[in-house]
C-alpha cells in the first residue's frame, strides 16, 4: 500500500503551539551554551565593564563640575572618588572612553562568536534529530514548515544567543553595582534605584511578554505555512497553468501575505506600546529619584553633591535595562523559534535506531578477516502475525509471509492492500502492533539498524533526485564508489545508453528535484542505486512502473541474473511483472494468499 504519513502524530509533535514558559524555553536552550560557557561569561565580564565606563563618564563629569565650583578643598570630599583632583578626573574620563569602545567591541565580538558557533551545532543537532525522526514521524510532513524550522526559526536564535543571554547577565550585574553606588549616598536613593530597574528590566518584558507570546508564536507558524505554500505552488507550476487555477492561487497567496502582514502589525504595535511604557518609566524614574535625593537634602541627610550624582547615576544608567526590555519586542519570535526548534530536538522518534556492534556475520557479510565473504550471507526473512495500523487504520491484519533466500518473490495485489507498507516494515522504517518481522532468523527490532540497512536495497515508488550529478546520484547507493562500478550498476538498470546520449554523461547536472527527467529515467536511476549497493536482499516497490515494456524487461532480466546470490521482493501491481518471480503471493485487505 502507498500510505506515506502519519498526519495527526506529525502535526501535533513538530507543530506545537506554545507548550511551555518563557522561562523554561530561556532554560532549555542556556543549555545548548555549555560548550562555550567561559567564552559567556568573558562577554558578560567586558559588557559590564563597557556599560560602567559608560555610566561613570556622565558621573565623573558631574563630580568635575561640582570640583570645579569648590576652590577651596581643591579635591571631591565625599563618595567614591573622595580625595580626587580634577585633574584626575578628567583623565581618568578620558580612559573611560577609550576603555568603553575597545570593551563594546570584544563584548560583541564574544557574543557573536557563541552565537554563529552554537548555530552550527544547533543546526547539526536538528538534522540529527530529523534523521531519527524519519521516515515514521515525517512522512506527509509539511515540508514548507520544516524548511522555516531548520532556516529561519533557527536563524532568529541569533537575537537569543548574541542579543539576550549576555545583556540580561549584563543588566543584572550592572545594576548590583550602581545600586550599591547610589545606595553609598544613601540607603533609600539606592532601594528607590533597584526598585527603577526591576520596573524597566523585568516587569515591563514580563508583561510585553505575556500579552505577545502567542502572537509570536502563531506569526512564526503562519510564516512556515506561507513557505510550504509558495513551495507547493512552485511544485506544482504546470499543473497550476494548465488547469487554470493561477488566479485561484494568486488570491490565496495574497489572503496568506495579508494574514502575515496584519500579525507583523500587531507585533508592532505591541513593540510601540512597550517602548512607550518603557521611556515613561525611566522618565518617572530619573524625575523620582531628583525629587527624593532633594527631599533627603532637605532633611540633611545627603549632601548637594548626592542630589546631583545620584540623579546623574539614575539617568546614565539605563542602558543595560533598556536594552533587555526592548529584547522582549523580538523575544516572542525568538522564543516561538526556540520553542519549534526544541520541539524538534526533543520529538521521540517512532522507531529507535540500535547502535550496538553487530557480532553475527550473517548481516554484514563479512569473514573474520574483515573482508567480503564471496556470497553475502543471507537466510531469509519472515513476517508473521503482522497487524500494523496507521493511527486508526488497520492496513495489516495478522499477515505471515516466508521470503526464502536466492529466489525472488512476487507481492501482487492493488493499491491500498498493504505491499508497500510490508516493504517498510522489512526495512524498520516501522515497528508493528503486534506480530513480528525477522531477518536471517532475527527480529528486526535487535538487529543494529546500520548493519539492517546494509543488508536491504530498497526502491521506493518515488525516486528522489539531488541537485547534482548523474554519477553522484547513482553513487548514494554507494559512497565512494568508482565510475567503473557506477557504470555498471547503470547498465544492469537499463539507464546506461540513456546516460552516454547526454551532452555531458554522467557528469551531467540533475535539475532540481529531478524535474529534467522523466519518471522512467529517475525510476531508473533508483533501480541503479540499488544495484550499486549490492546488498543481499532488495525490496522493490512497483520499479518499473514507469517503463515501457522493453526497458522492463531488461531489469527484469538484471533481477533474474543476479537472483542467484540474491533475495529480491517484487511489489507491483502489474501482472506481467509477475512473471519473473519464483513465487508470488496475492494480497488483498492486509491478507496474503
Amino acid at each position: 500500500m502507498s500510505r506515506n504519513t502519519d498526519y495527526g502524530r506529525v502535526e501535533k509533535t513538530v507543530l506545537p503551539d506554545r507548550r511551555r514558559g518563557a522561562l523554561k524555553i530561556m532554560g532549555s536552550l542556556i543549555g545548548l551554551v555549555k560548550p562555550l560557557i567561559h567564552i559567556m561569561i568573558l562577554a558578560v565580564l567586558l559588557g559590564t565593564a563597557g556599560y560602567l565606563c559608560a555610566i561613570f563618564l556622565t558621573i565623573l563629569a558631574g563630580q568635575t563640575l561640582l570640583h570645579g565650583l569648590e576652590p577651596v578643598s581643591g579635591t571631591v570630599h565625599s563618595g567614591f572618588f573622595m580625595g580626587m583632583t580634577a585633574k584626575n578626573l578628567f583623565i581618568l574620563i578620558i580612559v573611560l572612553a577609550v576603555a568603553r569602545g575597545i570593551l563594546h567591541y570584544a563584548e560583541q565580538y564574544c557574543n557573536h562568536f557563541i552565537a554563529f558557533k552554537l548555530l552550527a551545532i544547533i543546526r547539526h543537532k536538528v538534522f540529527a534529530a530529523l534523521r531519527k525522526l524519519c521516515p515514521a514521524k515525517l512522512e506527509g510532513r509539511d515540508k514548507g514548515n520544516l524548511i522555516s524550522i531548520i532556516t529561519t526559526d533557527i536563524e532568529l536564535l541569533e537575537v537569543f544567543y548574541a542579543h539576550t543571554i549576555s545583556p540580561v547577565a549584563i543588566a543584572v550585574l550592572t545594576s548590583l553595582i550602581m545600586v550599591i553606588f547610589i545606595g553609598s549616598y544613601h540607603v533609600g536613593a539606592g532601594i528607590f534605584a533597584l526598585c527603577a530597574y526591576l520596573i524597566v528590566g523585568v516587569f515591563v518584558p514580563l508583561w510585553n511578554g505575556h500579552r505577545g507570546g502567542s502572537v509570536g508564536m502563531k506569526f512564526r507558524t503562519k510564516f512556515g505555512e506561507l513557505n510550504s505554500f509558495v513551495l507547493d505552488s512552485l511544485r506544482g507550476l504546470d499543473e497550476t497553468i494548465q488547469y487554470g487555477q493561477g488566479k485561484k492561487r494568486e488570491d490565496q497567496m495574497e489572503e496568506k501575505s495579508a494574514d502575515l502582514t496584519e500579525m507583523q502589525k500587531k507585533l508592532s504595535r505591541m513593540e510601540g506600546g512597550q517602548r512607550s511604557v518603557t521611556n515613561l518609566a525611566i522618565l518617572l524614574a530619573s524625575f523620582g529619584m531628583l525629587f527624593f535625593t532633594l527631599y533627603l537634602y532637605g532633611k540633611q541627610a545627603v549632601g548637594f553633591d548626592g542630589v546631583i550624582i545620584c540623579t546623574i547615576a539614575m539617568m546614565g544608567s539605563f542602558g543595560p535595562v533598556v536594552a533587555l526590555s526592548n529584547l522582549s519586542n523580538n523575544l516572542n519570535q525568538t522564543l516561538a523559534s526556540g520553542e519549534r526548534v526544541l520541539s524538534v530536538l526533543e520529538e521521540q522518534p517512532r522507531v529507535e535506531e540500535i547502535y550496538e556492534e553487530q557480532k553475527d556475520i550473517r548481516m554484514s557479510g563479512k569473514n573474520s578477516s574483515g573482508e567480503d565473504s564471496v556470497q553475502k550471507r543471507f537466510s531469509g526473512a519472515e513476517a508473521s502475525h503482522v497487524t500494523f495500523s496507521y493511527e486508526e487504520e488497520e492496513i495489516l491484519r495478522d499477515y505471515s509471509v516466508k521470503i526464502p533466500a536466492g529466489k525472488i518473490v512476487g507481492i501482487h495485489g492493488t493499491s491500498g492492500s498493504g505491499k508497500s507498507t510490508l516493504l517498510k516494515l522489512l526495512m524498520r522504517f516501522w515497528d508493528t502492533d503486534s506480530g513480528e518481522i525477522s531477518v536471517n532468523g532475527e527480529n528486526v527490532r535487535r538487529i543494529p539498524t546500520h548493519c539492517l540497512r546494509d543488508t536491504e536495497s530498497y526502491v521506493t515508488q518515488e525516486t528522489h533526485l539531488f541537485h547534482d550529478s548523474i554519477a553522484n546520484n547513482i553513487a548514494v547507493g554507494k559512497p565512494g564508489a568508482s565510475r567503473q562500478e557506477i557504470t555498471e550498476a547503470a547498465k544492469k538498470a537499463a539507464v546506461h545508453d540513456f546516460i552516454m546520449s547526454l551532452p555531458k554523461g554522467y557528469d551531467t547536472e540533475i535539475g532540481e528535484l529531478g524535474d529534467t527527467l522523466s519518471g522512467g529515467e529517475k525510476q531508473r536511476i533508483g533501480i541503479a542505486r540499488a544495484f550499486l549497493h549490492d546488498a543481499p536482499f532488495i525490496l522493490l516497490d512497483e520499479p518499473t512502473s514507469n517503463l515501457d515494456s522493453l526497458n522492463e524487461g531488461i531489469i527484469l532480466k538484471s533481477l533474474r541474473e543476479a537472483s542467484d546470490e540474491k533475495t529480491v521482493v517484487l511489489v507491483s501491481h502489474r501482472k506481467s511483472t509477475m512473471n519473473v518471480a519464483d513465487v508470488v503471493y496475492e494480497m488483498e485487505n492486509g491478507r496474503v494468499s
